[in-house]
């Protein structure tokens, strides 16, 4: 019988009970920036056509671009909210655990953050960009975890014959 971490008896007396697998967590992880940079450049190429406004890099990690006061400052802001919605859908279907979307969540606004420090070459101290991104933190976690609590709430069939009158 195989020994395993969280049941040292070898016994898996637990419902969903899961080895720890790191590669798994890291193509996860590197999935769901894919998803977070894919679609946020989808939605800012489809609201820039629409707005008639030019595509740069800025747009996605330029602290000065997000802007409430202007036209041009807040194409970004509105396709960082419509990306959130688009990464809860991807949470939902490549993560699928409730438990975990918080943290893929975080982990994918860090790595974010990280990318635009990297390209500004300061941290950010724009408080719009903070509050921009705390608010797609929140609802990509939120609807993320409801997505994801649905599908785990629904019911399991027990059989596959016909029911049986008692």
């Amino acid at each position: 019988m195989r020994w395993r971490w969280w049941c040292p008896s070898g016994m898996a007396g637990h419902f969903r009970s899961y080895a720890w697998d790191p590669v798994l967590i890291v193509s996860q992880m590197a999935l769901m920036q894919c998803v977070f940079y894919g679609f946020l450049c989808l939605w800012l190429a489809l609201i820039d056509v629409l707005v008639q406004a030019n595509r740069t890099l800025d747009q996605i990690f330029s602290y000065q671009v997000l802007e409430f006061s202007t036209a041009h400052g807040r194409v970004p802001l509105i396709a960082f909210v419509l990306n959130a919605l688009t990464c809860a859908l991807g949470l939902w279907l490549f993560v699928r655990r409730g438990k975990q979307c918080l943290d893929f969540t975080v982990t994918t606004h860090f790595f974010h953050m990280l990318a635009c420090w990297a390209y500004n070459a300061s941290f950010p101290s724009a408080l719009t960009w903070w509050l921009v991104n705390l608010v797609c933190v929140a609802l990509m976690a939120v609807i993320g975890e409801y997505l994801c609590m649905r599908s785990e709430l629904m019911a399991i069939p027990v059989s596959i014959g016909p029911k049986a009158d008692l």
